[in-house]
């Protein structure tokens, strides 16, 4: 789907380009992108790399493990059928972690390997089970403590208070983490009739 959908914005760039006599515009922003887009990757894979690095060492202190049974009264709740300390409901804990601390570098690769032990676990094969349907809603709406990347952003936008929107960020994840939470549910239900 993804293909079709860039292949379609590139095709109706040239398109236009030519029409409207600025094919020198869409290659200068053709070469620009690629320069921009690789530096992106660059900088998101050292970051993802620092990251992964670090909750490696977390792991091996035992944080996982401290997290796990600091939140296993919520996760047992809501994540039923997934053993509270096997190694989906580690990965689920520390994913959680990263995204609440505003580590999002990090809580990705977590959440992959969130999603593969659970596969495993439920032996789901190819098909979404309920518990990685409302872990992609948790991972989506997560609620952050510290929104690091909001605070960059308006760091580098020139924000003489950078944080200020702190206690509506919370408000805002709170808000779509319960209506998210509520409609996986009731949709799990709907789906057992």
């Amino acid at each position: 789907m993804m293909t079709v959908l860039f292949t379609g914005m590139v095709v109706l760039s040239v398109l236009f380009g030519l029409l409207t006599g600025r094919m020198d515009a869409v290659s200068t922003a053709a070469i620009t992108s690629c320069g921009k887009g690789v530096e992106l990757v660059l900088s998101l894979l050292g970051a993802m790399c620092l990251w992964s690095g670090v909750m490696e060492v977390a792991r091996k202190a035992g944080l996982t493990e401290l997290l796990s049974r600091l939140f296993s009264p919520v996760t047992r709740r809501l994540f039923r059928g997934i053993r509270p300390k096997g190694k989906a409901m580690e990965a689920i804990t520390m994913n959680l972690a990263a995204n609440l601390l505003g580590l999002g570098n990090a809580a990705t690769p977590l959440g992959i390997t969130a999603m593969q032990e659970m596969a495993k676990e439920e032996r789901s094969g190819k098909v979404a089970t309920n518990n990685m349907i409302l872990f992609v809603v948790l991972n989506t709406a997560s609620l952050q403590v510290i929104p690091t990347n909001l605070i960059l952003l308006r760091t580098q936008a020139g924000s003489q208070n950078p944080a200020e929107l702190i206690p509506a960020v919370w408000l805002a994840s709170l808000a779509s983490i319960l209506v998210g939470v509520t409609a996986a549910k009731l949709l799990e239900r709907m789906g057992r009739r």
